[in-house]
């Protein structure tokens, strides 16, 4: 199976569904932040590995603490989705801080002090 099949990318996108809505309403670990959203699954061919980028509104503190609370509930999190997803094997979880959200609001705040700039040099 190549990787980017139309039968992966559907699997990548119904776990990343699911792995959202048991976020949102199975776990209960005081240090997974409120602000925490799965961006994206990219579960392997094989089906042995996912990994699961999360991304987290907050400080590094915060960041760090949400993905020791998710390290340690992986397992409860994974028999989740076993139980609601019927594939052959369940993926392997391992959970990756996604940034580009940071940097996408980083790099439209330099575009808008650019804008800005231009503007005030046009007016004199």
């Amino acid at each position: 199976m190549r990787k980017n099949s139309i039968k992966n990318t559907r699997i990548n996108a119904e776990v990343q569904r699911e792995l959202s809505s048991i976020l949102r309403s199975e776990i209960k670990d005081p240090r997974i932040g409120t602000m925490t959203s799965v961006t994206g699954a990219q579960v392997a061919p094989d089906l042995k590995t996912c990994r699961v980028y999360i991304s987290v509104l907050g400080d590094e503190r915060v960041k760090e603490e949400t993905i020791r609370g998710l390290k340690s509930a992986e397992g409860y999190i994974r028999r989740m989705l076993a139980r609601n997803l019927n594939l052959r094997n369940t993926p392997e979880l391992t959970f990756v801080l996604d940034q580009s959200i940071e940097y996408g609001v980083h790099m439209s705040k330099l575009i808008d002090e650019v804008v800005e700039k231009e503007k005030g040099g046009e007016d004199e």
